[in-house]
């Protein structure tokens, strides 16, 4: 299938390497499952011998994918932390990754209790650092800077062009996860990052029923060698994975913007609750992110974060909600609620840059925003009744 040039993103998402079944005339991209593939003599197939290798449903979703985060390559893996694993095969022993501080506890676990043991170097930055001072803290050593924006959960903002410029001068590559902004709201390769990672579990899925991650890069070599990672390491999203990703990957438009129409009313909401300490949303203008998120970013996401009084009101306050649902992970069409410290960010727990134990966690939905604010509101309520007695 030509690629769709030119095309705006929301055709792309529903119609990019998805042409009707040449068999069947199917319009739904078939779910291949199958481990391998009949050839009609030694080395000579239909483009596949072996589904770890390449299935044509993972295929699908590596060219829409990829389209839509304007790369020319993309790569399929069983979960996020897979597609960081590989990734990490383009480091070695000895030299060193930049991080910013404020990470997702499960790359932060990765990073801290098996690649740094192994002799891996890690700095830990700030997002305020990555944006401004980054070069100070490279060197010749320095092969990766990794960077999160929005950051989870704190939701800090890295300005992405200015860390790739520092990054680049110094021969580093640049490494984005795209998770909480999705390629509809940011796309880090336009902005000079060299590849771009996603939990596809996330947004892209977007219904909390797929566990997947993703790989983006226009550098060739990069790509390549990612393929054979791909293929010699083995996470591998399987088919039916692949086709619940290159689902939802055809309502994600509209799905982001009702998360982002949501979130603006939520955060808008609890940034003049009395009981709330401080709301972390890029979309506030006092946000210290804001003008950099403003630059970079279609909208501000479907993400919220606030400081509760005290770490006892906010594991109190993440079991009271009723449409909001106590659960780990983000981006799916339900609410969620959680208590990072305990939960998503547990690994962090002895970090210098911890989560706040007084944290709340927002994956806001698409449900009515009247309902959700209702709900919140009525937690709340009991959250101020509680500390007045």
């Amino acid at each position: 299938m030509p690629r769709l040039l030119g095309m705006d993103f929301e055709t792309r998402a529903i119609h990019e390497g998805q042409d009707p079944d040449p068999a069947t005339g199917a319009i739904t991209v078939p779910i291949y499952q199958t481990s391998t593939f009949v050839q009609e003599e030694v080395g000579v197939h239909k483009g596949y011998d072996y589904s770890r290798t390449g299935n044509p449903t993972r295929t699908a979703l590596q060219l829409c994918l990829a389209s839509l985060e304007n790369a020319e390559h993309g790569v399929a893996f069983s979960s996020g932390l897979g597609a960081t694993t590989t990734l990490m095969h383009l480091v070695s022993p000895g030299e060193r990754v930049v991080c910013v501080n404020d990470v997702y506890g499960g790359v932060y676990r990765m990073f801290s209790q098996i690649y740094e043991p192994k002799g891996y170097r890690f700095t830990w930055l700030s997002a305020e650092q990555l944006s401004e001072e980054l070069a100070d803290h490279l060197d010749e050593r320095t092969r990766m800077v990794w960077l999160e924006t929005p950051t989870n959960p704190l939701l800090n903002v890295v300005d992405i062009r200015m860390a790739a410029e520092a990054a680049h001068a110094a021969g580093a590559v640049v490494i984005v996860d795209n998770t909480f902004a999705s390629p509809y709201l940011q796309q880090p390769l336009e902005l000079g990052a060299d590849i771009v990672l996603h939990s596809t579990t996330k947004y892209l899925g977007g219904h909390s029923d797929v566990v997947g991650g993703f790989v983006a890069t226009n550098d060739p070599t990069v790509a390549e060698r990612l393929l054979f990672l791909q293929k010699s390491l083995g996470a591998v999203p399987g088919p039916f994975d692949s086709w619940l990703v290159l689902r939802g990957l055809k309502t994600l438009a509209v799905r982001m913007r009702q998360h982002c129409e949501n979130a603006r009313q939520v955060a808008a909401f609890l940034a003049e609750h009395p009981a709330v300490e401080k709301v972390l949303y890029p979309g506030l203008p006092d946000h210290p992110g804001h003008e950099i998120a403003r630059r970079q970013m279609r909208d501000f996401g479907g993400m919220i974060s606030f400081l509760a009084a005290s770490e006892e009101e906010a594991v109190g306050l993440v079991s009271r909600t009723k449409v909001w649902k106590l659960a780990e992970s983000l981006g799916g069409v339900d609410s969620l609620i959680e208590h990072p410290a305990r939960m998503t960010h547990a690994s962090t727990a002895d970090a210098p840059f911890a989560a706040p134990r007084n944290l709340v966690r927002l994956s806001v939905g698409i449900e009515s925003a009247g309902d959700l604010i209702e709900d919140l509101a009525a937690a709340l309520v009991r959250s101020a009744a509680a500390a007045g007695a």
